[in-house]
């Protein structure tokens, strides 16, 4: 390695791009695309940092295996920060063998780091989980230990054990210190005011109030019936029942969550579930089906008793009822929440995490495009779509997987 390499090199290991590109600018021999590729990435310059990889990749001898497995890592890295989810984890896995068959253990571990985090942003939580379980991440640099914790953070936060979460995000924040890396800072402090800001509206009794996550939390844990809107589904202590595949059962139970301790007018949940206000005997009639539906499923947790003007939500636990809603209403709720987090997507990407179909997300985009809430860069199969943060709150509960209900 010679000594502009070098310098390059140890500028990148401390975030200054600019520095790197100063060294090795001018030059196309592969070590050299390969920094700049990486230094264009720290600037932001995605696509040309990706083609610059790929060409030091290329340039690579079939004797320099370990040269070419780090150009697909950083490249699976760049992908990760363009929300690129569509490439296949056998390559990267491959290029983390050959890294460690050559006692490149930290870039072996970067590697599985950079798997783990495409995981965690398709929603596939228990698989990243245990992919960050196995990792030994003894004697890390600290920027790999400081997003291991990131990590560990978020899957802390997306379950909702915030304990685990403050504890991730202190041990997380000491190593970025070590690393003096300022975008790892900036990366553990949002991460941290995600806790301080609100989470979610508890409904209750007409009131409504703004909750954070730890109050979340000790909502869930509180016993009483908790209707969530967040994740459409239905909890009491550790019993819960999933509704997000039935939207007209969720809808019903919200209506009667949010009409207790009384009933709720029969025409009123027909006008929430069927959308309609001109009811008919069919509309009485499905009511009768899908209320019973409703009855028979939520059994463990609640009676749905009739009474003379419609119907009455009788929870199990003495706790009462609380519907706890997201800090934003509509059916694109989780889509917003996704691209909140300031980088561009792909439709592929957001359809991948969300578990939709391609035109279903197009369709949903298109909306709130006219609603002015997100805007579209490029054409085409380059075409990206931003939306700007939601700083007054944090959306974890509104992410794909963020808070299942098994």
């Amino acid at each position: 390695m010679d000594s502009l390499i070098a310098a390059a090199a140890r500028a990148l290991a401390v975030g200054d791009a600019l520095e790197a590109l100063k060294r090795i600018a001018l030059r196309d021999d592969p070590p050299a695309l390969a920094l700049r590729g990486i230094a264009m990435a720290q600037l932001g310059e995605y696509p040309r940092a990706r083609e610059l990889l790929r060409q030091a990749a290329r340039g690579f001898g079939a004797h320099e295996a370990p040269a070419r497995a780090r150009c697909i890592v950083a490249e699976a890295e760049v992908a990760l920060a363009m929300r690129d989810l569509r490439g296949s984890p056998r390559t990267l896995e491959a290029a983390a063998t050959t890294l460690e068959a050559r006692a490149e253990r930290a870039n072996a571990l970067h590697a599985r780091l950079i798997a783990a985090r495409r995981l965690v942003l398709l929603g596939r939580l228990d698989e990243a989980a245990a992919a960050l379980a196995r990792l030994d991440a003894r004697g890390l640099p600290p920027p790999l230990a400081a997003v291991a914790e990131l990590i560990a953070a978020e899957l802390a936060l997306r379950s909702l054990r915030t304990a685990a979460a403050q504890a991730a995000l202190g041990r997380a924040f000491a190593a970025a210190e070590r690393a003096r890396v300022p975008a790892l800072l900036a990366e553990v402090a949002e991460a941290r005011a995600a806790l301080d800001r609100p989470a979610g509206r508890r409904l209750n009794g007409g009131r409504e109030q703004p909750l954070r996550l730890p109050e979340v939390e000790a909502l869930l844990a509180s016993g009483a019936l908790v209707v969530d809107a967040c994740r459409r589904g239905l909890r009491a202590g550790a019993t819960s029942l999933p509704l997000a595949r039935r939207p007209v059962l969720f809808t019903l139970a919200r209506a009667l969550a949010e009409g207790w301790p009384g009933d709720v007018d029969r025409n009123a949940l027909i006008a929430r579930a069927f959308r309609t206000h001109r009811p008919d005997e069919t509309h009485r009639a499905r009511l009768r089906v899908e209320i019973g539906r409703l009855r028979a499923l939520a059994a463990p947790l609640a009676r749905i008793e009739a009474t003379a003007r419609g119907f009455a939500l009788k929870p199990r636990s003495r706790s009462g009822v609380v519907v706890l809603v997201p800090p934003i209403d509509g059916d694109q709720a989780s889509l917003r929440a996704l691209l909140a987090d300031g980088a561009a997507w792909s439709t592929s990407a957001l359809a991948l995490a969300l578990g939709a179909s391609q035109r279903t997300v197009q369709r949903a985009l298109v909306d709130l495009e006219a609603a002015g809430h997100v805007r579209s860069l490029g054409r085409a199969r380059a075409k990206r779509w931003l939306a700007p943060p939601l700083a007054e709150f944090t959306t974890i509960l509104l992410l794909p997987a963020a808070l299942p209900l098994t």
